[in-house]
């Protein structure tokens, strides 16, 4: 039996069904659009990306909202005030993230799947929480 791709129109149907929601054309855009996107997007991104569709700015905004409740989607603000919206990736538990480099340039943001915290770090920060983001900053490879 063949998988289903996370980007076909069924899956994408389904997962937006599943997590109580209507599956209007306007959410599907936008769950495929994250879904393929290789970076958080911001309110502004997704609006300008699904305008050509016909999606305005006001439903961007709302259905970003109601995906981010239904658990679909990760809404992160990475010290810039910007929320950055993201698929919750398969395996990702609702809230936790995943790390992310922030470039304090450009403002570019990439996500750093396989960066760990050092089972060291780990007892120092159990000393005073819990982490729940890694994120890194610094000059990407373009502004260096």
């Amino acid at each position: 039996m063949m998988s289903v791709s996370p980007t076909s129109t069924e899956s994408i149907r389904n997962d937006i069904r599943a997590a109580g929601l209507r599956a209007t054309p306007a959410r599907m855009a936008t769950l495929r659009l994250l879904r393929e996107a290789t970076t958080p997007m911001t309110h502004a991104d997704v609006a300008q990306e699904l305008d050509d569709v016909g999606v305005d700015k006001a439903t961007a905004f709302r259905n970003l909202n109601d995906m981010t409740e239904a658990g679909l989607l990760r809404r992160t603000e990475l010290g810039d005030h910007v929320y950055r919206f993201e698929e919750i990736r398969p395996g990702e538990v609702g809230k936790d993230s995943h790390p992310h480099f922030l470039c304090t340039v450009c403002g570019a943001v990439s996500c750093l799947d396989n960066v760990k915290l050092t089972a060291g770090s780990l007892r120092e920060s159990d000393k005073v929480g819990e982490v729940v983001e890694i994120l890194l900053r610094g000059r990407c490879n373009k502004c260096k």
